[in-house]
């Protein structure tokens, strides 16, 4: 009896001590996990203040403020409120000079409201005592911080981007781990320098596989155009349908041309059906354009900065008295005459999300639908918008998406439809006096310059850019933002006017202001932007006047530049000559201008859509 309670007490010793030696293990890791975690964290401290503390030597130079400041709107989402002061919308260089233009397009969560609290009838209430957060304080260390912030924050987007070169300059291919060096150089350039490159990721994004070359656009468009309707008999939904049809047929069956005074062959698809559209869209197309909606996302146009394309057709739309008419019943096609840069604003102005845009336009075409019978009649394949703003596809996509669509924001990975989209040109007015002012440039023979580009750091492709091509040849000035100032941008212009080929590289997104200002001024567009639809590609060949260069190209964009002959860039430089008037705005339309020419590709794509009944 005495051995057994001496065992039992052995036992609850030894398990006591067992107990006693796993707590103690327990705790031992708890420790080490504790300050291996603390070490880590100081290390990553350490390093982001070194980072910090380089940013702040710099951050006092007017310049790297600027690129501070430029959009990140890339790597955030669309839905959250505007927070930064600091950061411009989409400023490419002297692109946009209004003073709405510096708020951001990048917003926050924000709260939510009604949908009958924001009508199409009422327009946004303005109240004049809501005012936007700012991140940016009156006072100057605070400022500095936030700038600071956000040149970290693009580094570590960079850093994530997994942005992957091909195998160029003795690198391997392999994600681009990258440092953003801002430096105030003579002409404010910032410089990208590659920090190093790693092999092997499996996580990188797949840009450049899903390019759709221009080749395939165009041969998107010609299938389209040429696809025959059925033999059956088809009845249609209207007599001014059937006119239309009629006008197809018409274009379809119109005997080549060559030589026309007014039009060059060379730089379209097929001169004679553009010539005979143009002509029967002249004699026949009327547009009832809607009268609802109130001021200021209705029926009052931004006619300067960027986005200034859509305020300009609304403009002279609105005011045409050959095409408009006031009897809807004799419309070939309805206008929906809305601004998306004008509902952004007011958007923005509330505190309201992106999301309350959508449910805006549902209110608006609501109230036409209820209100008429044509917009139920074909669900909105009738009606067309014209709308530049980088928000215009997200907006539309809803409940317009079965609408024709002019976007500037043409791109083909975010809905952008060939055949029935229209690709509507980034036109940078700086002044409603004189939309032509500083038009034309040097002789070819006189461009010394081989390339140039200059901009802000947008989006993921232009710190590649830089980073291949700053300061690496005499004949290209590839570089960062200039001086926003009246002799910087008027070098900018100069610059242009003295080069063979103006770089217009994506930002944010795909469109970009330089395209349209290369053949203002003479110079060949390079047009880096995969899935970019241009503009009018239903009717111009723009391979005879422009060279595209996929993303993937940029480190050999030296060499396929070079290997153009001097023949063919001749040729292509006399071709922008001829080119030029279908770019131009005009106080009053003049035939063949930018405004008809808008007109005509809604009208010519909407020929070859309508189907039977």
């Amino acid at each position: 009896m005495t051995f057994n309670v001496q065992v039992q007490r052995l036992c609850q010793v030894q398990i006591q001590k067992l107990l006693l030696v796993v707590g103690i293990m327990v705790t031992l890791v708890i420790v080490f996990q504790f300050i291996n975690s603390t070490y880590e964290k100081n290390i990553l401290v350490v390093s982001q203040e070194s980072n910090i503390s380089r940013s702040l030597e710099l951050s006092s130079s007017p310049t790297v403020n600027e690129v501070v400041s430029t959009r990140i709107a890339s790597y955030l989402d669309e839905d959250t409120v505007y927070k930064s002061e600091a950061i411009g919308e989409n400023k490419d260089y002297e692109l946009d000079t209004d003073d709405n233009e510096s708020i951001h397009h990048s917003f926050q969560p924000a709260k939510t409201i009604q949908a009958n609290n924001l009508t199409p009838e009422r327009g946004l209430i303005h109240n004049k005592s809501s005012t936007m957060r700012h991140v940016r304080s009156s006072d100057k260390s605070s400022t500095i911080e936030n700038e600071i912030k956000l040149n970290f924050f693009v580094i570590e987007q960079i850093k994530k981007s997994d942005f992957t070169f091909p195998q160029d300059n003795g690198h391997k291919p392999g994600t681009l781990l990258a440092e953003l060096e801002l430096s105030n150089h003579s002409l404010g350039t910032v410089t990208l320098r590659n920090k190093a490159m790693v092999a092997g990721n499996t996580s990188v994004r797949k840009y450049w596989n899903k390019a759709i070359s221009i080749t395939d656009m165009t041969a998107s468009w010609l299938q389209i155009s040429g696809a025959t309707t059925s033999s059956k008999r088809v009845h249609w939904s209207s007599s001014q349908d059937r006119e239309l049809q009629n006008a197809r047929l018409q274009i379809k069956n119109v005997p080549e041309k060559r030589n026309l005074l007014d039009l060059h062959a060379s730089v379209f698809q097929n001169v004679s059906m553009f010539k005979r559209s143009y002509d029967l869209m002249e004699r026949t197309l009327k547009v009832y354009v809607y009268n609802e909606g109130e001021k200021p996302i209705f029926h009052n146009p931004k006619m300067r900065g960027i986005y200034a394309s859509e305020g300009w057709f609304m403009s002279l739309m609105e005011k045409n008295k050959q095409f408009v008419v006031r009897d809807p019943r004799k419309a070939h096609l309805f206008y929906l005459p809305f601004s998306s840069k004008m509902l952004r604003i007011s958007l923005l102005q509330q505190n309201y999300s992106s999301q309350m845009g959508n449910t805006f336009l549902k209110n608006y075409i609501d109230l036409i639908a209820k209100k008429y019978r044509f917009w139920n009649r074909t669900s909105g394949a009738d009606h067309f918008l014209v709308a530049c703003h980088d928000w215009a596809p997200k907006l539309t996509r809803n409940h317009m998406d079965n609408c024709i669509r002019a976007l500037c924001n043409s791109n083909l990975g975010s809905g952008f439809r060939i055949g029935k989209d229209v690709s509507l040109p980034v036109t940078f007015i700086r002044t409603t006096q004189d939309p032509q002012k500083d038009l034309g440039g040097n002789p070819p023979l006189e461009r010394r310059i081989l390339a140039f580009f200059a901009g802000s750091m947008h989006g993921y492709l232009r710190p590649v850019l830089l980073q291949y091509w700053n300061n690496r040849e005499r004949d290209m000035i590839i570089t960062g933002p200039m001086n926003r100032s009246i002799e910087g941008k008027a070098r900018y212009r100069e610059l242009m006017k003295n080069s063979k080929y103006c770089i217009c590289a994506r930002g944010y997104e795909v469109h970009t202001p330089r395209l349209i200002e290369s053949i203002f001024y003479e110079c060949v567009p390079v047009i880096i932007s995969d899935n970019y639809v241009p503009p009018f590609l239903e009717v111009l060949k723009w391979e005879t006047f422009s060279v595209f260069v996929l993303e993937k190209d940029i480190p050999n964009l030296r060499s396929i530049l070079l290997s153009i002959s001097e023949e063919k860039y001749l040729a292509m430089q006399h071709r922008i000559k001829m080119v030029q008037q279908h770019f131009l705005w005009h106080k009053q339309p003049v035939r063949y201008d930018l405004f008809h020419m808008i007109l005509h590709s809604v009208w010519y794509n909407r020929l070859f859509q309508l189907k039977p009944k």
